[in-house]
């Protein structure tokens, strides 16, 4: 068996732990414990049995939010506060779906336009499904995955990050500690071409992938031929536009949470920049400023390979023509934030995802024209709109190609609220409603009389 698997601490290359990669026997004994839990457990048990368990997972996420804090700190270098509020969203997420999952799948009731009788559309658990799941958020991207679906009644097969074997591990512990049975959550170190096998397998009912853009393109094709539903939450190049402002200063604070947040290393974070002409000159300053400023408290890069990827994206970008203002180089997987203006969107550097601390910033001569920046990328996850014009607001957020548009704030994400995106972002909702739906079987009842 390989060691595919391994912990890294991102910030001295220490290889921690290695943790060898699951066989072939495993990874069937893997998708037989799951059916075999959605068979005898998961078609008998009740709805309040099942959300019973999931306050239970809620609680014991924030029973252990130390220990669990600190290993995705070591896992992909997460500062441990931030790890810890990562960790106590799940926990809200659980306990969301705990309390609304009755609501969510309640039988919806069929006016008839003929005949006697009624009908009735009720939501029911299809069969195990595979999650396959990437490193940035290692409990919160599982949690909008796991907790909708095993309240709904369905199974769960996940698939980790390769740098995230200990976080994995410690998710499928706390189910058991939790009270789910034996193959209700379970977790598997695959490798690529395993995963390929589970998605062809037909004890896999449905399939969702959270990360990039080319596994995911290639996760929809397997899992197109052997027809089964997919959600996918790939990559985003998301918009940030600033068509006016009455606190430029608190504007500016807002793009720094939009941009650097996880050190930059989120699908929905605020990446192109695209300001009023008349605001470009001074946001551009201030953005700089506070760009720069914030590279003492910044975390390093998830591995050395994607600070190294990120270098080679900003150094082709400033070939293109864009200008950078940073200070100090990359060393291992620290990577120095920093501001890229001068860009044209039209270069080949413009259409990629930067995957870290670095803003690319455009000026826009009309709302039209901010609006076309906005929509001209290939990705459509989420985007904002700061503006002091109500009208405006919505205006422009009707016109923007994307799942999500937020106005006149960042960190608006809430349990409560679909993620998800359009184009070539991916498509499928998590959280809210939505995300009990997906691979929910919405079974018509019809009684004749």
């Amino acid at each position: 068996m390989t060691n595919m698997y391994a912990v890294t601490d991102p910030a001295t290359g220490e290889v921690a732990a290695t943790h060898p990669t699951a066989t072939d026997t495993d990874i069937d004994a893997a998708l037989g414990s799951a059916t075999q839990a959605f068979r005898a457990w998961s078609k008998v048990s009740t709805l309040e049995e099942r959300v019973a368990l999931l306050h239970r997972v809620a609680d014991l996420h924030n029973e252990r939010v130390d220990e669990l804090a600190e290993i995705i700190h070591r896992e992909m270098g997460k500062p441990v506060a931030d790890a810890a509020g990562e960790v106590e969203f799940c926990a809200a997420i659980y306990a969301y779906y705990a309390e609304n999952a009755e609501r969510f799948l309640a039988d919806e009731p069929i006016d008839l336009l003929d005949g006697e009788g009624h009908a009735l559309v009720r939501r029911q658990a299809i069969g195990p499904l595979l999650g396959v799941m990437p490193w940035n958020y290692p409990y919160y991207q599982v949690a909008r995955f796991a907790a909708p679906n095993l309240a709904l009644g369905n199974t769960i097969v996940l698939k980790h990050a390769p740098q995230c074997p200990e976080s994995a591990a410690a998710l499928e512990q706390l189910f058991l500690d939790a009270g789910f049975p034996e193959g209700a959550y379970v977790n598997v170190y695959a490798t690529n071409e395993q995963v390929a096998d589970m998605i062809a397998d037909p004890r896999i009912l449905g399939v969702s992938f959270t990360g990039s853009e080319r596994a995911g393109a290639a996760i929809a094709e397997t899992a197109g031929r052997n027809l089964k539903k997919v959600v996918l939450e790939l990559g985003g190049s998301d918009p940030f536009v600033v068509l006016s402002t009455d606190d430029l200063d608190a504007t500016v604070e807002a793009a720094i949470g939009a941009r650097l947040e996880n050190a930059g290393q989120a699908c929905n974070a605020g990446k192109r920049f695209i300001v009023a002409d008349a605001l470009y000159e001074p946001f551009v300053e201030k953005l700089t400023t506070a760009v720069l400023a914030a590279a003492d408290g910044l975390a390093p890069l998830s591995s050395v390979a994607a600070a190294e990827r990120l270098e080679e994206q900003v150094q082709r970008a400033v070939a293109d023509g864009a200008t950078l203002a940073t200070e100090g180089k990359r060393e291992g997987a620290w990577f120095p934030p920093g501001v890229l203006t001068g860009l044209s969107p039209t270069s080949d550097a413009a259409r990629e995802e930067l995957f870290g601390p670095v803003a690319t910033v455009y000026r826009a001569a009309s709302e039209d024209e901010a609006i076309a920046l906005a929509n001209d990328t290939t990705y459509g996850l989420g985007s904002y709109v700061f503006t002091t014009d109500p009208e405006q607001a919505m205006r422009v957020a009707n016109q923007i190609e994307a799942g999500m548009v937020f106005v006149n704030g960042v960190g608006l994400d809430g349990v409560e609220l679909p993620f998800g995106g359009i184009k070539r972002s991916g498509f499928g909702r998590e959280l809210g409603r939505y995300g009990i739906e997906e691979f929910a079987n919405k079974k018509l009842i019809r009684v004749a009389n």
